[in-house]
């Protein structure tokens, strides 16, 4: 062995002590950290899209959204930031587990429906708050709700956990979706 060589292989023999013995302990390690790598790739996409959509949320609460006709039981402004966060989380942890799942069969049509139902929520906040198009943001509810339902299906050929995680959120959208056209009725 030359120099260089062999004090290289010194260095991996230093290694494999540190972290346990043999290539499976490296291995293990690596495996550890690339999963935290997916799970926080994972969780920032939706708080991202998630961040854009309340920015154009927030500008239209302060101004138009107090304008309109509410009915008795919308809910006090303060609890939707909360609400939508968490639901951000769970859709990233569920993108997570069908993205490290072992199922070995295509993830391509069920990260594309996630991706999908994750831009028509971003436009939902657009029309309805910064167009103030509201019977707009009713038909593309629909449409958002439809793709949230298929991307559940899709996760669920993955990880009946990620499917689950995505319940608590066609429930709220579901709500939102009868909030939506009550202020559609309550100011045509």
């Amino acid at each position: 062995m030359t120099g260089y060589s062999a004090a290289t292989a010194k260095l991996c023999l230093k290694e494999k002590e540190i972290l346990g013995h043999g290539d499976d302990a490296i291995t293990k390690k690596r495996n550890f950290m690339k999963n935290i790598y997916k799970l926080v790739i994972s969780i920032a996409i939706p708080l991202a899209i998630g961040a854009l959509g309340s920015y154009i949320t927030v500008t239209g609460i302060s101004s138009w959204y107090q304008t309109i006709n509410k009915p008795s039981w919308n809910p006090p402004n303060a609890i939707f930031g909360p609400v939508w966060t968490t639901l951000f989380i769970l859709m990233g942890i569920a993108l997570y587990l069908v993205w490290t799942s072992g199922n070995k069969a295509s993830k391509t049509t069920a990260i594309t429906l996630f991706s999908i139902q994750l831009i028509l929520n971003f436009f939902w906040s657009l029309l309805f708050f910064n167009q103030h198009q509201i019977f707009g943001a009713l038909i593309e509810m629909v449409l958002f709700w439809i793709s949230i339902l298929l991307t559940i299906f899709a996760f669920s050929k993955f990880s009946k956990a990620a499917a689950w995680l995505l319940v608590p959120y066609i429930s709220w959208v579901s709500f939102a979706m009868v909030l939506n056209f009550t202020i559609w009725q309550l100011n045509t």
